[in-house]
């Protein structure tokens, strides 16, 4: 017989249970409002759990008690040591993979509140690869700050090892940590980490200003053509249209065929079909409507394509500098 697996909730409410009414309420002075109704009604639909299940549980909690106490002893690397000695290599991993986890410890958290002209001052001159590291773990505003103030040159290099960028190992966020560590604050050190990826650079550049996205993007057409394509097949989605005004949709209808509109509005929501027939004349909805009615299934692909070419239009339409696409941050526009 296979053994269930348990999530986190499960796991913390199988604990409470073998625990005890006494000391659960002991821990439950130390929890919100929230975590304490979710983990009584975690507790109140619990199954039967089997005194083995329910060892494990309470095991694993003690090894991470342990791990987490060998951290605060001599850190990550010392507990990780004594837990390889004690259980094996795999399952040290496991459970420092946990702890962390459940910690949320992120790295570069101790330069996440910081001024981002301070920070850019001592990350400008590094490599490149380093400075896209760094800027993975930053909030996407504050790192579209620093990435506009870069050197135009080191801009779009910059963006693209970003995008590309997926495992780290924590020895060298730990060597990257410990060269900002002195200027800042003590830090956490982190097990394997994903990092970056297109998503990240889509939220970065969403936050820059228009003549940095455009920069970098341009750079990205000639260096890495498949992957300016995937970014900006993701700073605007169809369904983003529900952010423009009202100017700028009506704009959009105008360039758009009313087939590919019926198409595209097939498969769209009814908060994007209700904002674009209110741009649209009476006459011209029903038109619309009807095509929509009437033109039977349609593939998904096909929905995709139309709602795609639309998008492509609206980015034509704001590189012309006839609409503005809503950007991260506190813009204003007038």
């Amino acid at each position: 017989m296979s053994k269930r697996q348990f999530s986190g909730k499960e796991k913390v409410a199988i604990l409470l249970i073998a625990l005890g009414p006494q000391k659960s309420a002991e821990i439950f002075k130390h929890l919100n409002e929230e975590e304490i109704e979710e983990l009584t009604l975690q507790i109140a639909n619990m199954r039967m759990v089997s005194p083995e299940e329910k060892q494990t549980v309470i095991e694993e909690f003690y090894q991470i008690c342990l791990a987490q106490e060998y951290i605060s002893e001599g850190g990550i690397n010392y507990a990780k040591d004594v837990l390889e000695r004690a259980l094996g290599s795999d399952k040290a991993i496991d459970i420092i993979n946990k702890l962390t986890s459940s910690l949320h410890v992120r790295p570069f958290e101790f330069i996440r509140k910081a001024d981002p002209n301070q920070l850019l001052n001592y990350i400008q001159n590094e490599h490149p690869q380093t400075i896209a590291l760094i800027l993975s773990y930053l909030g996407s505003s504050q790192a579209a700050q620093i990435l506009s103030s870069l050197p135009l040159e080191k801009q779009s290099d910059v963006t693209r090892r970003i995008a590309i960028m997926d495992r780290t190992s924590p020895e060298v966020v730990r060597e990257i940590e410990d060269i900002l560590e002195s200027k800042f604050s003590n830090i956490l050190a982190q097990d394997y980490t994903t990092t970056g990826g297109i998503q990240a650079v889509v939220d970065i550049l969403n936050s820059v200003d228009r003549g940095t996205e455009k920069h970098i993007m341009e750079d990205l057409d000639i260096s890495d053509a498949e992957l300016s394509e995937e970014i900006r097949r993701r700073m605007f989605v169809f369904e983003d249209i529900i952010t423009l005004d009202n100017r700028s949709i009506q704009r959009i209808i105008r360039e758009i065929d009313n087939s590919q509109w019926a198409i595209a509005l097939k498969g769209a929501s009814e908060e994007v079909k209700d904002l674009i027939f209110a741009n649209m004349s009476k006459r011209l909805v029903e038109m619309i409507k009807e095509d929509i009615e009437f033109m039977g299934p349609v593939r998904i692909r096909d929905i995709e394509d139309a709602q795609q070419n639309i998008v492509n239009i609206i980015r034509k339409l704001e590189d012309d500098g006839e609409i503005i696409t809503p950007r991260g941050g506190d813009e204003i526009i007038v």
